[in-house]
């Protein structure tokens, strides 16, 4: 190892080694729709139950998105693939085509994800070029029926993918 590996490019390859799922994070701003992808979701805590995720600080969509009293956050299923990547396009076609539910929070998830929660901001830390967002659980929808049979949609060397089952 070198001084040169931790040069971006560099770094980007090494930590596209670690395959990671993606959630959907948005919400009702202003009465449009505002959303993102996001790959770095974790859980944090049972009790409280909190959550986290990272963005990027040169976002354009975090700054609209964070002024809302609530965001909702879907695990993307294998099938979302094209939907992770309108969440990344162009801001005003994101929701396009995309089924979704806006609760009486203002809440936003996609009606076909792997588990829905409903969350407010309890923190931000700054974390060199991104923040890192801990977010507190209100609610949590989980059906069994949807998320059974039905894999996680997961980013890996900057390409999507699906787990499979370990022999």
């Amino acid at each position: 190892m070198t001084v040169a590996d931790l040069d971006p490019a560099s770094l980007r390859r090494a930590f596209g080694a670690f395959p990671s799922g993606v959630v959907a994070v948005a919400a009702a701003v202003d009465g449009k729709l505002v959303g993102l992808a996001a790959n770095s979701f974790t859980s944090v805590s049972l009790d409280p139950p909190l959550v986290s995720f990272s963005i990027a600080n040169a976002s354009k969509t975090w700054p609209d998105l964070r002024r809302a009293d609530r965001l909702g956050v879907t695990i993307l299923a294998s099938h979302h693939g094209v939907v992770c990547r309108q969440l990344a396009g162009p801001a005003e076609h994101r929701f396009d085509g995309v089924p979704a539910t806006v609760t009486g929070t203002g809440a936003v998830t996609l009606d076909d994800g792997l588990a829905r929660f409903d969350c407010s901001i309890s923190r931000e830390f700054e974390a060199g070029d991104h923040t890192i967002v801990l977010l507190r659980l209100h609610a949590v929808d989980h059906p069994v029926e949807r998320a059974h049979g039905s894999s996680p949609l997961v980013f890996h060397r900057s390409g999507f993918g699906r787990l499979s089952p370990a022999a």
